[in-house]
């Protein structure tokens, strides 16, 4: 389900003779849409809406080095549990610092005896996104 809908949203992307005309500005800029958190797939407590929900988002990146046509990690039919190839966000920061030129794992520095970073000390570059 949540498949369809990202091939949907890339499909009308592609489509759309604006991003044929200016595809070329894409390929030094990085477009990133996605939201701080995901939410819950069902309404909670009644009337007060859907909370946040960590397990589960939409991240969609687009240009800037990124592979075109490829998405990565699948939830079950609610949308509530990743079930294939889940991608932690120390990851997707270690790749857009990867398509900004830097090396994620260069950028740590030690403090009160811990070193630190901004991947933390994770984060994985996800080679399958890019171009």
């Amino acid at each position: 389900m949540r498949r369809l809908i990202i091939t949907h949203l890339l499909n009308r992307f592609n489509r759309s003779e604006a991003a044929k005309t200016k595809r070329s500005r894409l390929d030094d800029t990085l477009v990133i849409w996605g939201g701080e958190f995901g939410r819950t797939p069902m309404v909670q407590g009644g009337d007060d809406g859907r909370d946040h929900h960590p397990n589960a988002f939409t991240i969609w990146l687009a240009g800037g080095g990124i592979k075109r046509g490829v998405t990565i990690g699948a939830t079950d039919d609610l949308g509530f549990n990743v079930v294939e190839d889940r991608v932690h966000v120390h990851d997707l920061h270690a790749t857009l610092l990867h398509l900004l030129g830097f090396d994620h794992e260069n950028l740590t520095y030690r403090f009160q005896g811990r070193d630190f970073r901004l991947t933390d000390v994770h984060g994985v570059v996800m080679n399958k996104l890019l171009a």
